[in-house]
């Protein structure tokens, strides 16, 4: 039998905690998606699937430099560029990379 000292346990529950509570919320980001990018790129399943995992990675590295750099010239270039989507870029990045069209998932919505 194993037996953990009190102090690896409490570590270790902190340490799954915080790792989940850190990460970004696929769903967040698919409600994100409907009420922020329907309009131009169509409902999640077609908006996820423009772009491959990889290239979602890509897209949103470097703090979303690139989509941004596509969004440029557009309606909605300033909201690229505001604190709105630096606080939730993750979740958007998360679901569309949940779904991209090399994942075979398909999103509700």
């Amino acid at each position: 039998m194993i037996h953990l000292s009190p102090f690896f346990a409490v570590s270790f529950a902190l340490m799954c905690f915080m790792s989940t509570t850190a990460s970004a919320d696929i769903a967040k980001g698919q409600k994100w998606y409907v009420k922020n990018c329907k309009e131009c790129h169509g409902d999640g399943s077609k908006g996820a699937a423009l772009h491959t995992q990889d290239e979602w990675e890509e897209l949103f590295g470097n703090s979303a430099k690139l989509l941004i750099k596509k969004h440029e010239g557009s309606k909605v270039e300033l909201y690229f560029k505001g604190d709105e989507f630096k606080d939730r870029s993750k979740h958007i990045r998360d679901f569309l990379f949940e779904y991209g069209s090399d994942s075979g998932n398909v999103p509700a919505c």
